[in-house]
């Protein structure tokens, strides 16, 4: 019942913005900002940021937010990230996690990723239904949110002075949990499945581009659209 707890503490309308905006800053974030963010006194964010802490969906910890060290230089904030521990809630009870790397280890002892892939393409295209390809990045963003993703737009240095380039990251993996255990066979999937869900011959493409606490896909406007 430790779940049903924790998500329960997001009932409280103030709780569940400060818990929102905090998830998607991928960063820490202190008490001052989330308070001005969500349009609450600072009192009142730190009770219920703390109260998140303690239900395990935020991380709290402490660091200087002036970027300086030594006398003058403040003591340490209050900051706070979203919990990489996973929340869920089924009643009467399932799981279909287990059900899940069972089939992903049977897949990739049957050597099925050709397969796998092809029909992560199809649902992909099936979920899109008959809407064009994506012919933006702004676009991209709206489909991926739809399906929990957590896109944000990146600006891209290109350096030796070229012009920055925007690309869409994921702060969210769907299939993380399933992902760590078997990161070839999930992460072609989840390619393949976006690859579908946007469209491969649009303006737009989905690539890997794995980094650390992100979903392992970026997408990108396609070579044939940069100018």
């Amino acid at each position: 019942m430790e779940d049903i707890d924790a998500i329960a503490a997001l009932q409280d309308p103030v709780r569940r913005r400060l818990y929102e905006y905090v998830a998607g800053q991928g960063r820490e974030v202190g008490r001052n900002e989330a308070a001005e963010a969500t349009g609450v006194a600072r009192t009142l964010a730190a009770h219920h940021l703390d109260k998140l802490a303690e239900a395990g969906l935020l991380e709290s910890g402490s660091r200087r937010l002036t970027g300086r060290s030594g006398p003058g230089a403040g003591r340490p904030a209050k900051v706070y990230t979203r919990s990489q521990a996973e929340r869920s809630i089924s009643l009467p009870a399932r799981d279909y996690r287990t059900a899940a790397e069972l089939l992903a280890e049977a897949a990739e002892e049957a050597g099925l990723d050709d397969g796998l892939c092809a029909a992560a393409r199809r649902r992909g295209e099936a979920l899109r239904g008959p809407a064009e390809p994506c012919d933006d990045l702004d676009a991209a963003t709206e489909l991926l949110a739809a399906r929990g993703y957590e896109p944000h737009i990146e600006d891209v240095d290109e350096g030796a002075g070229g012009p920055a380039s925007r690309v869409v990251r994921m702060r969210n993996c769907p299939f993380h949990a399933v992902a760590e255990r078997f990161p070839p066979l999930v992460c072609g999937m989840n390619l393949a499945l976006l690859e579908g869900l946007i469209g491969s011959d649009g303006a737009v493409r989905a690539r890997m581009d794995a980094r650390p606490g992100e979903c392992c896909v970026i997408v990108e406007a396609s070579k044939n659209n940069i100018h």
